[in-house]
């Protein structure tokens, strides 16, 4: 009896809390929690269709400072960052107060859009080797109107500095080290990735 009652509390204490996600040891508990929310969006989703990837998501958290790593490809089976790197936002998101960014789903608005995207075919464009986005939320969904792409730009640095980066008319603009990485997990992606952008 009291060894059943052992494994009664170690599995109640097993699934009653979330495995702590490998890679986020210098985030706070807010950035967690709210990475957590935003992975159960992505999660909720991959459920509706066999269309989606259950392996790999992308994540970005406009919250994060646009010189610090924020960028984030997540493995969904084993929890934990796989790689990350630094992203543009949208020059229409610039507010004039540092740190703080708006958001917009209007053409012409150069605002990054939030919400969750399936990432589509490449093609080349002005900066090169570009995927598709599709807005998938009410908040993003005039992103091919718009020509909200993820594409890389020279003038991204490839590591994290304290002050602030380019900023693109709208779209996730990388660092084209960071693009041939994503790259290659998009390419070899047999179901569409989800890349969930929020702040």
């Amino acid at each position: 009896m009291r060894i059943f009652n052992l494994l009664l509390i170690f599995s109640l204490s097993f699934f009653a809390y979330p495995k702590p996600i490998i890679g986020t040891e210098n985030w706070t508990e807010t950035d967690i929690e709210r990475f957590n929310s935003k992975l159960a969006d992505v999660k909720e989703k991959i459920k509706t269709s066999d269309s989606y990837n259950a392996k790999i998501a992308f994540f970005v958290d406009m919250k994060i400072k646009s010189g610090k790593n924020r960028f984030f490809v997540y493995d969904l089976e084993n929890n934990k960052i796989l790689d990350e790197g630094l992203v543009a936002h949208g020059c229409g998101s610039e507010t004039g107060i540092p740190g703080n960014l708006k958001f917009s789903n209007e053409p012409n608005s150069n605002a990054t859009s939030l919400g969750r995207y399936t990432i589509g075919k490449s093609y080349n464009g002005m900066f090169g080797k570009s995927y598709k986005l599709y807005g998938l939320d009410a908040t993003n969904n005039n992103a091919l109107k718009r020509a909200v792409v993820l594409h890389s730009y020279s003038a991204i640095p490839e590591e994290e500095q304290d002050h602030y980066i380019s900023r693109s008319h709208g779209c996730p603009m990388v660092n084209e080290m960071f693009f041939k990485r994503l790259e290659k997990i998009i390419d070899s992606s047999k179901s569409a990735i989800i890349l969930n952008i929020y702040y």
